[in-house]
């Protein structure tokens, strides 16, 4: 139990680390969100205000914190437990809500990719993601990009979650399922935010 409570609080942990806000001030004395329209700590802003040198390291932290303690789980604990959904979840949850930003964290999108990633491991659900997030940039696109996260996630958490369901994987399917609530539900609130 021990393991568990300790993968999944180190993923809560990382994932509130903002490296898109704190990367970019420590290395060029930029703050991102007071210089973006939208105040996010992401890496679309990094890359606006600081280039694509930092903004692919930002994205590659942003990504690590999410693969890396689901990476670990699947390697010392057992992806078949409830439990795993919680560290699925962790540093998704940690990013949208971090401490260290008053609770006003990111997008999740990157950390999200990075937790699929590491799940490629026992299955491929991630480029579901990853082929909606293409469709509706490309042929259908949707507008404005909130919006076309919280389509792409809720199809997401649909089909994954069907998926992992009937393959037996529900611990998977769960933390799909909650990975994608949080995704729709931070970008739900930054449009009414932004509606205020």
């Amino acid at each position: 139990m021990w393991l568990w409570i300790a993968e999944i609080a180190g993923g809560l942990a990382l994932g509130s680390v903002l490296f898109c806000r704190l990367v970019p001030r420590a290395v060029r004395g930029v703050d991102v969100c007071a210089l973006s329209d939208d105040g996010n700590p992401g890496a679309a802003n990094v890359f606006t205000h600081c280039g694509w040198k930092l903004g692919m390291v930002c994205l590659l932290l942003d990504m690590a914190k999410g693969f890396a303690p689901v990476f670990f789980a699947l390697h010392f604990s057992d992806a078949a437990s409830p439990l795993f959904a919680a560290v699925i979840l962790a540093p998704v949850a940690g990013h949208a809500f971090s401490p260290m930003n008053r609770f006003r964290g990111g997008k999740c999108i990157a950390t999200t990719f990075g937790v699929l990633i590491a799940l490629l491991w026992i299955t491929p659900t991630g480029w579901i993601l990853a082929a909606l997030y293409i469709l509706f940039s490309t042929v259908l696109k949707i507008r404005p990009n909130r919006r076309r996260s919280v389509v792409a996630f809720a199809l997401f958490a649909v089909s994954a979650g069907t998926i992992e369901l009937l393959c037996g994987r529900w611990s998977i399917a769960a933390g799909d399922v909650l990975m994608s609530a949080v995704a729709v539900l931070k970008h739900t609130l930054l449009a009414w935010d932004r509606a205020i």
